[in-house]
């Protein structure tokens, strides 16, 4: 149980580091086009939706 506080400790820390670091130097003003990857997100649904029904009535 100590290593796992440890371990939850530790990249708590890093995420406090990090998350600040990571919005500092982001590049900004860019405009994203998200057209492209919801387009892909209901076929992506539907074929893990059939993956694990597959995984579970065969295995």
């Amino acid at each position: 149980m100590g290593t796992l506080l440890t371990i939850l400790a530790v990249l708590f820390l890093g995420l406090i580091v990090i998350i600040p670091l990571v919005e500092k130097y982001a590049p900004k003003g860019e405009s994203r086009d998200y057209s492209k990857i919801t387009r892909w997100i209901f076929p992506l649904l539907a074929l893990a939706l059939v993956l694990q029904m597959l995984r579970h009535f065969f295995m």
